[in-house]
């Protein structure tokens, strides 16, 4: 491709994407894949073609892409139930963009919370940031409070500990701790360092018990704590720094 052999020294497709924020770095891999991406008119759906922002012209879904001068920002958002992490869905449910119409540009959420899960939530127009949270290699933790139906006891808390086997692979908590138990449900406190999609619901189900309530508690350092149902906050560019820091030292 004439971008990619002009400007082997420019920055990589996805990165560009990733900081223009419109995606995150991941998203725009699978953007590119799918052939929603052009560039200087040509439809790209290689992975790796370099380019360069300030000659080749990027466009995706027909519209150009330039990178962002503004400000990047960062929210930390307490997602209620029955909100979708999705920038659109065709059956018109409610979007987690929803509740932070208010600010500019475009935020998009890192990683996903099920419509059925409430909790915390990191939505940002920081493509880069975005990369390092999800990528699989940090394993920032998520802590999650848990309800189950059903006595979830001792017996069932140390098979958790051990692991259980699911269709993508073994899989076992950080950590995890009763919070209560009773012959009708039961709460525990667990805690993961991967993103796998429904991972605390199949780890629970592998064990035969069907989860009830699902909200993540804690994102690495960060809480809920000041944050009601449905509102937002931004993060404090000490609390981004120290991200990137957790990110960068592993």
């Amino acid at each position: 491709m004439e971008a990619d052999s002009k400007s082997r020294g420019g920055v990589r497709l996805q990165k560009f994407i990733a900081d223009c924020g419109l995606a995150s770095r991941r998203r725009a891999e699978a953007m590119i894949a799918a052939g929603r991406v052009r560039v200087n008119g040509e439809t790209v759906s290689r992975q790796g073609v370099r380019i360069d922002p300030e000659r080749d012209r990027v466009e995706v879904d027909g519209s150009r892409l330039r990178v962002a001068s503004k400000p990047k920002t960062t929210i930390l958002l307490h997602k209620p139930l029955g909100y979708l992490c999705s920038m659109d869905d065709p059956r018109k449910r409610p979007l987690v963009k929803d509740l932070y119409r208010e600010l500019p540009g475009r935020l998009f959420p890192v990683g996903r919370l099920d419509y059925n899960t409430s909790g915390l939530l990191l939505c940002t127009d920081d493509g880069e940031l975005a990369n390092l949270l999800m990528h699989p290699r940090y394993k920032f933790e998520k802590e999650y409070l848990v309800t189950v139906n059903g006595r979830f006891g001792p017996a069932e808390l140390a098979a958790l500990c051990r692991g259980v086997e699911l269709a993508d692979g073994p899989a076992r908590p950080l950590s995890a701790s009763m919070v209560s138990s009773s012959a009708r449900r039961s709460r525990l406190k667990l805690v993961i360092g991967e993103g796998r999609n429904r991972q605390v619901r199949r780890m629970l189900e592998a064990l035969g018990f069907k989860v009830v309530e699902l909200q993540r508690t804690r994102y690495a350092f960060l809480t809920l704590k000041g944050v009601p149902r449905g509102k937002w906050r931004k993060l404090e560019s000490g609390e981004i720094d120290r991200l990137r820091r957790m990110a960068l030292h592993d």
